[in-house]
């Protein structure tokens, strides 16, 4: 699917701590908005990943290219930058990035 992401967020507080997965491959800051939502706004780095959800997830890919399918589906699917894709709460997907650095936007949803 087509993204419109963002290009910067006003009136947010960033938590500094910064969420490090994978020794360091992957790595996110979250966003705090004043209505109560949050977002984090990361990199990966390559390498192949697995992810449990709580809530609904959308992830923005904002530059480079990744690929990712949910962890109860064969099928792999491409993304790059300018596309999203969903993943449902309480489930988890797997994400990889062949070369590169591919940064995303996550909104929990």
């Amino acid at each position: 699917m087509i993204s419109e992401a963002p290009e910067k967020f006003d009136g947010v507080s960033v938590v500094c701590k910064a969420n490090v997965f994978f020794d360091g491959k992957v790595i996110s800051h979250t966003v705090l908005f004043p209505d109560g939502s949050k977002k984090t706004l990361g990199l990966l780095y390559p390498g192949s990943f697995t992810f449990k959800t709580g809530a609904p997830e959308r992830m923005d890919i904002i530059s480079g290219k990744c690929e990712s399918r949910l962890t109860e589906h064969t099928d792999w699917a491409s993304f790059n930058e300018g596309t999203y894709f969903r993943v449902p709460g309480n489930s988890s997907f797997d994400i990889k990035v062949d070369s590169g650095v591919t940064e995303y936007i996550c909104s929990f949803e």
